[in-house]
């Protein structure tokens, strides 16, 4: 029972952890667009090679944290 508990705590803390990537990357989509609508197409660009750059070093949240302990 108790194993079941620290898998659901584990899991909710995975679900906020994605909620808070992904309001981080919206903000980075929201910055990109703000540089381009101002005609700034040299910093969006840096800005989207930035956040590429990120998303290629970030763990990915969907890979669970034990390795074969698999459902």
């Amino acid at each position: 029972m108790n194993s079941d508990a620290d898998e659901l705590a584990r899991l909710a803390r995975e679900v906020e952890q994605a909620e808070l990537y992904e309001l981080h990357l919206r903000d980075r989509i929201v910055a990109i667009r703000d540089e381009l609508a101002a005609g700034h197409a040299s910093r969006a660009l840096s800005l989207c090679n930035a956040t590429l750059n990120e998303i290629d070093s970030a763990t990915d949240v969907v890979v669970p944290s034990s390795p074969g302990k698999i459902d």
